[in-house]
């Protein structure tokens, strides 16, 4: 769920307050080169220049700050831990630095020195973390009805109260009261306390405590809607078999504390800066290492952020028996793939494939990268075990179909790939991509052209703004000698997709045949400008050399030489 009202509530001040130092010239380097490891979001580089500044300069707040925020970045919590003690110390206004206290108090049970200092930075810290922080430190310290008192007066702006009632379930779940935990989530009669995907999880379990098996399986079913999750399949099937679940999504107030920061860096996650929810994603992996959802979060922050290698070490922390696994490999795989180790991300998944033989998802997105690595016999092979996995002949299964396909084409096995195409046809018969692709492919091979061009109108009704797609009308209308008609859908497609070279390339033949040769020879050369494959780049420059006309003579003629 998100709420915009809650970005104020979080964003309560910058991790960043003291005012920038003069440094000396031994500082200056290492100062300068963290900054710039600190703009790319290099965190263990600027970890690393960070505290070689402060070794000549260990009193400088603004140093001691920023080197906070990349030890936290990188996960290294006693480094961190031990910095906000010197902030603190120095007394300098430091957000992150508290933090990173509460965290290390609560974590060793010293809840009234985390109270202490939760009243000494209520100006730092936001009023939505500050306020389910001091409820779970409650319950840590034995007193829930004080936690639960603390919950209820959060309540202006609604936001605050959603948040409030949902932490206030999560605690009284804890201590066993599954009754009234069920009754705060259905409160509204709106399920607006189904905040994320955690929170569906423990309303699973704390109904299924109740008994209320068929309205469990209901709320998991809707949640899996699209989705290939396998911590909500299994629990659905647990649903299904009446199984009562015990409650494990929060045992502790430090697992609640936990709960608490993954719910706000979820909130804060996809923001422009996610610096911020990454801050908060790894508070609550260190209170809860086990907190795999934390993990997963994690992750996709740090690949976004290009810190491929600090993602996937995150990833590979995932237990092969968590139900969580597959989809943190599959995410490693995705990863890998991001940092351009193609190889790796295949060795990830075939031994994925190993370990779960019977999960068609993991041999569709092997085919899928088999397909980006241009191996299609083994792309090929991979969809086909997907295929045989499947029972339900389901509309969704045209990609698969559509994808094998075009594993086989580019295989050189048409027949295999227009059985294909069509099945896919049949299961889905107006998906534009298997229109335009199998329509396509018919033109290059002057074979039912009638067909071909209808299938094409069809795509280009359904994607009028998709420049291939537009392409492949106006090639179309080339290939049957309607060349006068073949001119806007050109156009057209180079209006939008300017820079692709074959699409350059076809208008400027579809010129050439209307007699607008100087506007053919331009269009020739700019699709060279575009880097096209070798093949067709030294067709393109026989062409302007010699004309079209000239090359399709030749090429008439090798074709009749070799038969």
């Amino acid at each position: 769920m998100r709420i915009k009202p809650l970005l104020p509530l979080l964003l309560a001040t910058s991790f960043i307050s003291a005012p920038i130092a003069s440094f000396g010239e031994g500082v200056a380097g290492s100062y300068l080169s963290a900054n710039q490891a600190n703009r790319s979001n290099d965190y263990a580089a600027a970890a690393e220049y960070y505290s070689k500044a402060l070794l000549q300069d260990p009193d400088d707040g603004f140093i001691l700050q920023n080197a906070l925020l990349a030890y936290v970045a990188i996960g290294e919590m006693d480094s961190a831990i031990q910095l906000s003690d010197e902030i603190i110390k120095l007394k300098f206004g430091s957000q992150l630095s508290d933090l990173m206290l509460l965290a290390s108090q609560t974590k060793t049970k010293k809840y009234d020195e985390a109270l202490g200092l939760l009243e000494e930075s209520k100006d730092r810290i936001s009023p939505l973390l500050s306020g389910l922080l001091i409820g779970w430190i409650h319950v840590g310290a034995g007193d829930m009805s004080a936690a639960t008192q603390h919950f209820d007066s959060m309540k202006e702006p609604d936001a605050l109260r959603i948040f409030g009632q949902y932490h206030k379930a999560l605690a009284v779940a804890t201590a066993g009261d599954f009754e009234l935990a069920d009754k705060l989530i259905h409160a509204d009669g709106e399920n607006t306390l189904h905040v994320n995907r955690g929170s569906i999880i423990a309303h699973a379990q704390i109904m299924s405590q109740l008994g209320k098996f068929e309205e469990a399986e209901a709320l998991v079913t809707r949640s899996l809607s699209g989705t290939a999750d396998q911590q909500l399949r299994s629990l659905l099937q647990k649903m299904q078999a009446k199984e009562a679940v015990p409650f494990t999504f929060v045992k502790t107030a430090g697992d609640g504390i936990s709960e608490a920061f993954l719910t706000l860096a979820s909130v804060l996650s996809g923001e422009d800066d996610e610096r911020l929810s990454l801050i908060y994603g790894r508070i609550a992996q260190f209170l809860r290492p086990d907190n795999i959802q934390a993990i997963l979060l994690l992750s996709d922050i740090l690949q976004g952020q290009e810190q491929f290698d600090l993602a996937t070490g995150l990833l590979a922390k995932v237990p092969t028996t968590h139900p969580l696994y597959l989809n943190a490999e599959i995410s490693r795989a995705d990863t890998l793939l991001s940092a351009d180790k193609p190889d790796a991300a295949i060795a990830v998944l075939q031994g994925l494939a190993n370990s779960h033989p019977n999960v068609a998802r993991v041999q569709m997105v092997l085919g899928d990268v088999y397909s980006d690595e241009k191996k299609f016999r083994e792309a090929s092979k991979a969809y086909s075990k997907t295929i045989s996995m499947l029972e339900d002949e389901g509309g969704a299964q045209w990609f698969l179909y559509y994808a094998r396909a075009v594993s086989f084409e580019r295989l050189d096995e048409w027949d295999r790939a227009e059985t294909d195409f069509r099945k896919a046809l049949e299961l889905s018969p107006d998906q534009p991509a298997v229109l335009n692709y199998l329509g396509y492919s018919l033109v290059e091979k002057r074979m039912k052209l009638e067909e071909a061009q209808e299938m094409i109108e069809r795509a280009v009704k359904s994607r009028p703004n998709d420049g291939f797609v537009t392409d492949s009308l106006g090639w179309v209308l080339y290939r049957v000698g309607k060349f006068e008609e073949a001119v806007a859908p050109m156009e057209r497609a180079v209006e939008l997709v300017p820079t692709d070279p074959i699409i350059n390339d076809h208008l400027g033949d579809v010129y050439w045949k209307v007699g607008r040769t100087r506007e053919a020879r331009f269009q020739w050369s700019r699709a060279l400008s575009f880097n096209p494959e070798d093949e067709d780049a030294v067709r393109i420059r026989r062409k302007l050399d010699v004309g079209l006309d000239e090359v399709l003579s030749q090429e008439e003629a090798e074709v009749s030489n070799a038969n």
